[in-house]
């Protein structure tokens, strides 16, 4: 047996793609399984949501990948050449 995996983006055509799947000869069953919906960050002040990129750098930041910390701000004056 095998498997074929539709993707359908418009929620209002699911029932019409399932019931046109099932017309077709051969298939034995018809499933639907409908993705999570990722959460996303929106921002008041602007009205906008974050996007992917921006997403990933938060999550980056919060999980300490990319973060260098300094024991004092002269330390940091001094990295970065001030």
């Amino acid at each position: 047996m095998a498997t074929i995996i539709l993707q359908v983006p418009d929620e209002s055509l699911v029932s019409k793609v399932k019931q046109a799947c099932k017309m077709l000869m051969g298939v034995a069953s018809v499933k639907i399984q409908r993705e999570k919906a990722k959460p996303q960050l929106y921002d008041p002040e602007t009205g906008l949501y974050l996007n992917d990129a921006s997403i990933k750098v938060i999550e980056d930041a919060v999980k300490g990948k990319g973060v260098t910390q300094y024991n004092s701000l002269k330390d940091f004056y001094k990295e970065m050449g001030l």
